[in-house]
């Protein structure tokens, strides 16, 4: 009884948050007119993205009971960087727009058909790829990552390639190891356990701590196969111990 009670609580603070995060974003809209009539500076809309961010982070807190801490931040290179995190929930994608401010995500073509929220990852601009075409996909992610390092902005990857489940352990998927390569910057691997509070299927949310952990940086130089067993073996050591 006092089980289905607790799961009654969180399924009921899960639509609570669904209803908030909606209303925020609706908000937002108002926004794409007003920088579509100024011509859209970037700075400005990924200042406003930032904002929608920590507004749904406020709720996640305060309607939810999710909160989450950072554990060694101070090893993140003072530099733009190449930054390797792996994926669990839909909870990281966001919450990487506070964590790294001016960040350029590669991400997938299908979150720019999200209403609002599309257009301003459009704008910011994410590293927008498709991965149905291949090669293709590979090369333009590599000259938007080149971008985005020369005017100052950190590239993250998620090298897992899609949401797993908290207990699979870390694999990469094909990209990640040219990126390493080509771009010649130090990578920082971070490992998160978001899927413990917001899973995979992102229908549920449950109060608790994630832990956001930056790892020691990876110099460039070396091969793209070491580096990517050095960057798997330190994101799996961290995601067993992590609680």
């Amino acid at each position: 009884m006092k089980m289905k009670s607790y799961m009654n609580t969180i399924k009921m603070k899960s639509l609570l948050f669904d209803g908030f995060l909606a209303g925020w974003t609706s908000l937002f809209s108002l926004g794409v007119l007003a920088f579509w009539l100024v011509g859209s500076p970037r700075k400005a809309i990924r200042a406003t993205t930032r904002l929608w961010v920590r507004g749904i982070l406020f709720g996640l807190k305060h309607v939810v009971g999710l909160r989450y801490v950072e554990k060694g931040r101070d090893l993140m290179p003072a530099e733009p960087c190449l930054i390797v995190c792996n994926h669990q929930s839909t909870w990281e994608t966001l919450a990487a727009l506070v964590l790294f401010p001016d960040v350029a995500i590669v991400a997938k073509q299908e979150l720019l058909r999200i209403p609002i929220i599309g257009w301003y990852l459009r704008k910011s601009p994410m590293i927008i790829i498709d991965r149905e075409s291949g090669s293709k996909a590979l090369k333009a992610m590599l000259n938007q990552s080149h971008e985005a390092l020369a005017a100052g902005r950190s590239v993250l990857v998620f090298p897992q390639g899609t949401r797993k489940d908290e207990m699979e352990p870390i694999k990469f998927r094909r990209g990640v190891e040219l990126l390493y390569s080509k771009l010649g910057v130090p990578v920082l691997p971070v490992l998160v356990n978001s899927g413990k509070f917001w899973g995979a299927s992102g229908s549920s949310k449950r109060g608790g701590t994630i832990t956001v952990s930056y790892l020691p940086p990876i110099p460039p130089g070396m091969s793209a196969e070491l580096f990517v067993l050095k960057a798997e073996s330190q994101m799996e050591a961290e995601r067993v111990i992590l609680p």
